[in-house]
């Protein structure tokens, strides 16, 4: 305001305004064009939403161990129901029931598949190359070729469903209480041979018993 009066103060104490052009005068009050308020608009939430994430990353840091990219907004298989999508939040976060992922019950425990004995029960591996569960995967699996942070999967709809209907068929990631293992790792699910049938029993009677 004090520019304002030493700009525009004339001698004899009264304001005077400065000329101004009456072509520069807009005498109907309108909105810019609609194409420029959206984009506006989508340039200003692409900063904003830049601007959180950076602070996010700054004030709470993601462990090393999670890979993925924090986000504003929900996973999609965060869509495929609560028990699901909670495990498969929990797998990709490590710390789920699979026998890799740390656990402050049993630090010390074995970490070999229970399904199969033959690698770490990580992630990629329930999911991608478990021996005992190859019959649901080559089912259900189709197109799933990696869990990787960057793989197709976690942004494909289909893709999702089917990695739902899998985990659901195999009890991947299940608390082993409630779907303890049915078989031991060494032996297969089942058995294509038929089966054994014990001899029968001849019994070899005295003559006094006759």
């Amino acid at each position: 305001m004090r520019w304002l009066t030493e700009q525009y103060h004339s001698p004899s104490g009264c304001l005077r305004m400065p000329m101004i052009n009456s072509h520069l005068v807009c005498t109907t009050p309108s909105l810019p064009p609609q194409s420029l308020i959206d984009n506006t608009y989508s340039a200003l939430k692409k900063i904003v939403r830049e601007a959180l994430l950076a602070e996010w990353a700054s004030l709470f840091p993601t462990p090393g161990y999670y890979l993925h990219p924090p986000a504003l907004s929900p996973r999609p298989f965060m869509g495929l129901g609560k028990f699901v999508g909670g495990g498969i939040h929990q797998m990709r976060a490590g710390k789920s029931y699979l026998a890799t992922h740390p656990t402050w019950r049993s630090p010390d425990a074995d970490t070999s598949c229970p399904r199969c004995g033959l690698e770490p029960d990580t992630f990629e591996h329930a999911i991608l190359s478990c021996p005992s569960r190859q019959h649901s995967r080559s089912r259900l699996l189709h197109g799933v070729t990696s869990v990787d942070p960057e793989a197709p999967l976690w942004t494909s709809l289909p893709l999702l469903k089917r990695l739902a209907t899998f985990i659901g068929v195999t009890s991947t990631g299940f608390p082993p209480t409630m779907f303890p293992p049915t078989t031991p790792p060494s032996s297969p699910p089942f058995s294509l041979s038929p089966p054994r049938v014990p001899p029968p029993v001849f019994r070899v009677f005295s003559l006094a018993e006759v």
